[in-house]
């Protein structure tokens, strides 16, 4: 089903409802294989639902529909100077499918965000308004254009993050902001986990407004762009006007002396180092591309703890400052979820299995099973929105 506007999206939805079907919600298909595999009818393709609506650069905000391309909106952002300060990454070569395809609604209900989270928060963080259908076919509006607009309860927070299981949105109002001048790395070069997270705790607690930190071993640094050498590296971003980008690359260059050899990547490849780590590069390469790879939050002091608690056969990196370790797990048919669940409960955090089979994704807990008493008020609150499981159904959590 492949509605051309929000009315035919909700007469779709009504459809469905009255039919007893149950429908995926989908726009290009970029993150599709994330999750449990699709328990559903029909597919709600709203890869035609294009278009900015309304651009305002003066007043830092843009709406557009759901299924816009980022890539259209990041043009056009470019060319006034101004970007999606939340550095939204690209599932596509991750998943084994195209570059490029991802779509504003999909990185909002999926809360995408990269290595700018640290400093500029995730998608959540910038989304201001929506238009969506929920799963009792009602057309529902929540927000503005502005960040304060809420009376009431804040139903872009509540969206943001729902994987099209509460509804399925239509159209989008978020939050733009001014593109950097310029922008440099700092690499301390040489560092093992533990030395690296802490170099990386001192960058953050500088005065330095460090805008990305990680740390990529020497396992999987090769495959990083940008890199001087093919060794271990641990990344720090200074952006923002040149001469300020110039004087605090140097100023946290001599801080983070004591810890190793440092190094300066300018402009060109400290951009093509940190999309390569936005995008997960290491893990999109085809030798790497049937491991089962997890996507590991935790507290950034402790994140180095990860690595000596899961099988010294998987490969990982981190970024955001040791809070986020992407993990891929050495055997195609082993995700080895319980020694991931077990270090993540020792350290406190969450993991999500990004790839992996659609029999090992029916057989396990994809996303972070919920305690008792939140799973019941997740499972409310999606009873609220679709009563029937009309929308995505069983996509996050099995019966929800």
């Amino acid at each position: 089903m492949k509605p051309r506007d929000a009315k035919e999206v909700e007469e779709a939805v009504c459809w469905a409802v009255s039919d007893g079907k149950a429908l995926e919600v989908v726009g290009q298909g970029s993150k599709r294989a994330i999750g449990r595999p699709s328990q559903t009818d029909l597919t709600l393709d709203l890869s035609s639902l294009t278009g900015v609506s309304m651009y305002e650069p003066e007043e830092l905000v843009l709406s557009a529909r759901a299924g816009t391309p980022l890539s259209e909106i990041e043009a056009l952002l470019d060319e006034r100077g101004q970007q999606l300060a939340f550095e939204p990454m690209d599932y596509g070569p991750l998943l084994g499918g195209e570059a490029g395809k991802g779509t504003l609604g999909g990185a909002i209900a999926t809360n995408l965000s990269g290595p700018r989270r640290i400093k500029a928060g995730a998608a959540r963080d910038h989304f201001l308004g929506l238009s969506a259908v929920t799963g009792r076919g009602e057309t529902i509006k929540s927000g503005g254009r502005v960040v304060k607009n809420v009376t009431g309860y804040d139903l872009c927070k509540l969206l943001a993050g729902s994987w099209g299981t509460l509804a399925a949105m239509t159209d989008v109002t978020i939050k733009v902001l001014p593109k950097p001048e310029t922008e440099a790395t700092v690499l301390i070069e040489g560092l093992d986990d533990k030395r690296a997270c802490a170099a990386m705790a001192a960058a953050m607690g500088s005065p330095y407004d460090v805008s990305g930190a990680a740390h990529l071993p020497d396992h999987v640094a090769s495959w990083f762009d940008g890199l001087p050498k093919p060794e271990a590296a641990t990344a720090l971003r200074l952006e923002g006007f040149a001469p300020s980008v110039a004087s605090r690359k140097e100023s946290l260059a001599a801080l983070m002396k004591p810890f190793g050899s440092v190094a300066i990547l300018e402009e060109n490849d400290s951009r093509a180092l940190w999309r390569s780590i936005r995008d997960v590069k290491p893990f999109t390469v085809e030798a790497a591309r049937t491991r089962p790879l997890w996507r590991i939050s935790v507290p950034p002091a402790r994140g180095h703890e990860i690595s000596a608690t899961i099988t010294p056969a998987a490969q990982m990196f981190y970024d955001w400052a040791g809070g986020l370790i992407w993990v891929a797990m050495p055997f195609p048919d082993e995700p080895g979820a319980a020694a991931v669940r077990e270090a993540v409960a020792a350290i406190g955090g969450h993991a999500t299995l990004i790839r992996a089979s659609a029999s090992l994704r029916a057989s396990l807990d994809v996303f972070q099973p919920e305690p008792a008493p939140l799973a019941a008020l997740s499972k409310r609150v999606k009873e609220s929105f679709d009563p029937q499981g009309v929308l995505n159904p069983g996509r996050m959590w099995a019966g929800v």
